[in-house]
């Protein structure tokens, strides 16, 4: 992905609400089972809340009982940039968009073996979806 979208944390402010604002520029992290899409069960795309790239698509989210929406992998290798994380006292890999660096949550290496075996733990406020009927 190349065309990054680089905005003031100021327009950060405008654009996004406050929930949004912590979770996607500070990193941090929703209450689990408070997410609206940690339940949702409907056909699309999640799409990055800060600047609207299809980051998930619904063919590859599964419940996976953590409280948050999770996938097996992103809709594309570029969708996604992955980080080193050593907050909380533990080595975590961190999930930001590719496009605009928000915060979107983590990978963890326990999914489902079937399908790669990874888990990306996604904040809810960190999406917006698209059903696929529009």
């Amino acid at each position: 992905m190349t065309d990054k979208l680089n905005l003031t944390e100021e327009q950060w402010r405008e654009r996004l609400s406050p929930e949004q604002y912590h979770i996607l520029r500070e990193a941090g992290t929703e209450r689990a089972f408070t997410g609206k899409y940690e339940q949702n069960k409907a056909e699309g795309m999640y799409k990055c809340a800060g600047c609207g790239a299809p980051l998930f698509s619904s063919e590859t989210k599964y419940n996976s009982g953590s409280g948050w929406p999770s996938y097996t992998a992103p809709v594309a290798a570029e969708a996604v940039n992955e980080y080193s994380d050593m907050s909380h006292g533990m080595v975590r890999t961190e999930v930001r968009c590719a496009k605009c660096e928000g915060h979107l949550g983590h990978v963890f290496p326990d999914g489902p073996c079937d399908a790669g075996g990874l888990r990306y733990c996604i904040n809810s406020a960190s999406l917006d979806f698209e059903g696929k009927d529009g």
